[in-house]
């Protein structure tokens, strides 16, 4: 069995964010126009939960998401489901020939509350040391999944869904969600 390295692929990852923007694109003659300025997100402080979902959740099923995701994976996903905001949750799923994974984002109201689901999280799913850390704090479940928290929001990239070897050249499912946390946090953040 290969063993792959996480460093490399994050550093990819985290480099191709940083080139290409979140959603940029390098194509001539193209300009992809982000849904959200990253930069504005960075600069807006934790809003409580509202009635509908925010600009930063509404980013990991957006055009830009999936742009950057296509890049860094190597694949193409054959659908994205419609998003759904129930309970404070906006979430969606990217669907392949051979697998699924789903993101999803829990707005919540403060600073507590958002360590108590967190930590909730990780006592529902098995909470194991991070492959790379990413937001303000990271943990991996049980099944390779992976948990991020950022201000007043906690990210979730279920991988459970995915086989054992998933993307282009073939990665181990929690690397590939290092990889896809990583891609997104750098959305949120403007990295």
């Amino acid at each position: 069995m290969r063993r792959w390295s996480i460093a490399p692929l994050v550093t990819a990852a985290l480099l191709t964010a940083a080139l290409a923007g979140c959603g940029g694109s390098s194509s001539a003659g193209k300009s992809a126009k982000p849904e959200t300025s990253p930069a504005t997100l960075a600069a807006v402080p934790p809003e409580p939960a509202g009635v509908n979902p925010s600009e930063s959740a509404k980013m990991i099923c957006g055009s830009a998401v999936k742009t950057d995701l296509q890049g860094v994976l190597g694949v193409d996903p054959t659908a994205v489901t419609t998003p759904t905001w129930a309970d404070h949750v906006y979430s969606c799923t990217y669907q392949y020939p051979d697998g699924a994974f789903t993101l999803s984002v829990k707005e919540l109201s403060s600073a507590r509350e958002t360590s108590d689901y967190f930590d909730q999280l990780g006592a529902q799913l098995g909470r194991k040391r991070p492959v790379i850390a990413v937001g303000e704090d990271t943990f991996m479940t049980s099944n390779g999944s992976l948990v991020a928290r950022k201000d007043w929001k906690v990210l979730l990239v279920d991988v459970s869904g995915l086989p054992d070897q998933f993307a282009k050249p073939p990665t181990e499912r929690a690397d590939v969600a290092a990889e896809i946390g990583t891609t997104v946090m750098g959305c949120w953040t403007g990295a």
